[in-house]
């Protein structure tokens, strides 16, 4: 069954999912984050079949969240490198990390926890606000249409 394009979408978030929101691609930009930049190296961590890595890493480079560059070290290899497109998606990879630490797992059960690389503490929760500093809950949000930006 062939999947239907969200691209034309009013909505922003139908058209991120269009465009990232099959788990590989956020898992690749995980990783993409975490320093990783070459095929092998993220079929390793992903334990991915190589078509399904070789598509998704396709489409990342198509729609410009990340970019080929050749292999820092020299070799003949290429690398897979975010570019700022991709980088700013670090910010939904953390609030989904936060909400599954919150409510995917059980008191006392390991997992992972992203923390600040300088003082190795956990990234304070991500919290909605609005432009005058009052945290917003959700009924105190609301969807307006017009021109984006």
């Amino acid at each position: 069954m062939k999947r239907k394009s969200l691209q034309g979408s009013p909505c922003p978030v139908a058209r991120s999912l269009d465009l990232i929101g099959d788990w590989w691609s956020l898992l690749i930009i995980r990783d993409a984050l975490s320093g990783t930049k070459r095929f092998s190296d993220f079929q390793k961590s992903l334990n991915v079949a190589k078509n399904i890595l070789s598509t998704r890493l396709k489409g990342l480079v198509a729609e410009g969240v990340m970019r080929m560059e050749p292999a820092a070290d020299g070799s003949i290899y290429k690398e897979y490198v975010l570019t700022e497109k991709g980088r700013a998606l670090q910010t939904v990879l953390i609030a989904l990390s936060q909400w599954g630490n919150e409510f995917l797992y059980e008191p006392g059960e390991a997992g992972s926890v992203m923390v600040d690389a300088q003082d190795r503490q956990p990234i304070q929760k991500l919290q909605l606000v609005s432009m005058d500093g009052r945290q917003l809950k959700p009924e105190d949000i609301v969807t307006r249409f017009g021109v984006a930006h």
